[in-house]
């Protein structure tokens, strides 16, 4: 099957699925990230969480919270006021832990090339532990994620270890990197939309310039398989200075 037409099996299989997430949509803060993204033959989103502040109570793996074995006292994706903190914290039976946890955007990719120039995108929007893997059957998948988050346990066998006013600092805290995290992708949404206009202004002007040379030029005959700029097909209209994690795994 071509590569092109089976991108766009992929593509349609995956956007008409149900959202299995716990919100069961799109969070509002990452909306239209993935909206424009979508909206591009070379994307589309898989996976998405515009950030959050949670308050989870279960097991641990060493300093590692499994969230599947846990009870989620609270989760905002909104910056969290202390009062509804500590009466989360109330319900707390075990190992309780607040963390913050920041935007995180899945994106299969057409091309190698596409993956690249919107990783070049994250990483100068602030997302700089982005990356990039490629599956065995030939996906190719972009993780956008940055590094800022947080984690403290505040209760062993759900006795508190922490006072009500470090319970507050921290929550502090979390809400100051929640604002961060709100304007790296405020600004991961305006450069995503700047790289679209370069490129299909870029498209446009390369039409007009083929369009000139076919009316100087209308008795020669040209080589479908040759292109005007082939430094362009190369490097798959990314003029960009870009450095990737590129990881091979499974699909």
């Amino acid at each position: 099957m071509d590569r092109s037409a089976e991108f766009g099996r992929w593509k349609a299989q995956s956007l008409s699925k149900a959202d299995l997430s716990r919100k069961g949509s799109v969070d509002e803060d990452a909306a239209e990230v993935v909206e424009l993204l979508n909206s591009r033959e070379e994307f589309f989103t898989t996976s998405s969480c515009a950030g959050r502040i949670l308050l989870l109570d279960g097991s641990t793996n060493g300093l590692t919270v499994q969230k599947q074995h846990c009870c989620w006292l609270l989760v905002t994706h909104k910056p969290c006021a202390k009062h509804d903190m500590m009466a989360a914290l109330k319900g707390a039976t075990s190992e309780a832990v607040l963390k913050f946890e920041p935007f995180i955007l899945h994106v299969q990719c057409r091309t190698l090339q596409d993956a690249q120039a919107l990783h070049s995108v994250a990483v100068d929007s602030g997302f700089r532990n982005s990356g990039i893997t490629v599956g065995k059957r030939g996906k190719i998948m972009l993780a956008v994620r940055s590094t800022h988050g947080l984690e403290v346990p505040l209760t062993h066998k759900g006795k508190p270890m922490v006072t009500g006013e470090y319970i507050e600092f921290l929550v502090t805290i979390a809400n100051q990197k929640m604002e961060e995290n709100k304007r790296r992708i405020g600004r991961f949404y305006t450069s995503l939309q700047h790289a679209v206009k370069q490129e299909t202004i870029s498209n446009s002007h390369s039409k007009i310039k083929e369009k000139s040379k076919n009316r100087r030029s209308p008795g020669k005959a040209r080589d479908p398989s040759t292109t005007e700029d082939p430094g362009r097909e190369l490097s798959g209209g990314d003029s960009l200075g870009i450095s990737t994690t590129l990881l091979l795994g499974g699909d």
